[in-house]
């Protein structure tokens, strides 16, 4: 991959899929909207405003040059029974790295309730989208667990699989939720006698989200939301209402061309809003949610993506940042534009 270069504040990575990495809709197994179809929009992209470019005191905290091979850990797997009111219980599944014998690897599956490593780990937020389930997404979010983070997978109360009521429109109120979950698990970090006790770093802190999780993750960022919520994917995503306000963050878009589900051009428009430095992530032929399934093609790729944008963005790690290239979609005034 090329070099990213964010004096400028488009980047982004065009991973190249084969065509038959596209899968039908209703042959999608794991990680998935259950076809439930969206609104299509009109094909039209809003009108791109320019981002401005990254000032030097806007980068990510100067550090020393990470080691050339990052650590890779084993992860561990506990559950908290969280509520947010009476009527919107929020299950959420944490994912973090821990302590583990010689014989344990990184990538073996995560097990319960097991001591965490040495370290504060930045959190990370990993919303699911329409009848989606922490434990479809947890593959995924235990690779980024395994990179040293702390991952958050909250089950949203009446948008995902087996929620009675199922509401479609009740994403409206699930950002209110992510937030509510995410200074929950921050809490974990000073709590005395948990086991995450000085194991997480609440001031680093970023949120990922799938399809109607993409749209989760945007409602986030509206005005006065809390700064040290730095970063934010948006996997086939789209834009909720107030969102790319407050204080600045930057934001990576990751997204199908050949998508049924939630058409490119949504995830495009959302991307031409955010003022902030952004990158949008073109993937040739693929489908809503293929390039999230461990196996298929693209989800090495898109998992190594997102890790380095993690990493760039919440521990100011330059190879990383390095590693991701020029932007797809330039905006105007930007280097390629």
């Amino acid at each position: 991959m090329g070099r990213m270069t964010f004096t400028v504040a488009a980047v982004a990575l065009v991973v190249t899929l084969p065509a038959t990495a596209c899968v039908s809709e209703r042959s999608r197994v794991a990680v998935h909207d259950a076809g439930v179809p969206l609104e299509r929009s009109s094909g039209t992209p809003a009108p791109e405003s320019p981002a401005p470019r990254l000032r030097p005191e806007a980068r990510p905290e100067a550090r020393p040059e990470p080691e050339a091979r990052p650590r890779r850990y084993a992860v561990g797997l506990r559950e908290l029974r969280l509520a947010r009111g009476p009527d919107r219980p929020l299950r959420t599944v944490l994912l973090y790295p821990r302590t583990a014998p010689p014989a344990a690897e990184a990538g073996d599956p995560p097990l319960r309730n097991t001591r965490p490593a040495r370290g504060r780990f930045p959190l990370v937020l990993f919303s699911h989208g329409l009848h989606g389930s922490p434990e479809r997404y947890t593959p995924v979010a235990a690779a980024w667990a395994s990179a040293g983070f702390v991952v958050a997978l909250p089950a949203y109360p009446h948008t995902s699989a087996g929620a009675r009521p199922y509401r479609r429109a009740d994403i409206v109120h699930q950002p209110a939720d992510a937030a509510y979950v995410i200074a929950q698990v921050r809490r974990l970090d000073t709590r005395r006698g948990d086991p995450l006790r000085g194991r997480i770093d609440g001031d680093r802190v970023a949120a990922v989200g799938h399809s109607a999780g993409g749209y989760t993750t945007t409602g986030l960022f509206t005005a006065g939301h809390d700064a040290r919520l730095r970063a934010g994917a948006v996997l086939a995503g789209w834009q909720a209402p107030g969102a790319f306000a407050g204080p600045s963050a930057t934001m990576l878009f990751l997204h199908g061309d050949a998508d049924p589900v939630v058409p490119i051009a949504r995830g495009r428009a959302a991307f031409g809003r955010v003022p902030w430095p952004k990158s949008f992530v073109r993937l040739p032929g693929a489908s809503h949610g293929h390039f999230l399934l461990p196996g298929k093609r693209g989800y090495p790729q898109v998992i190594a993506l997102v890790t380095d944008f993690l990493r760039w963005t919440l521990t100011g790690d330059q190879r990383a940042g390095r590693r991701l290239p020029p932007s797809d979609l330039p905006v105007p005034g930007t280097m390629g534009a």
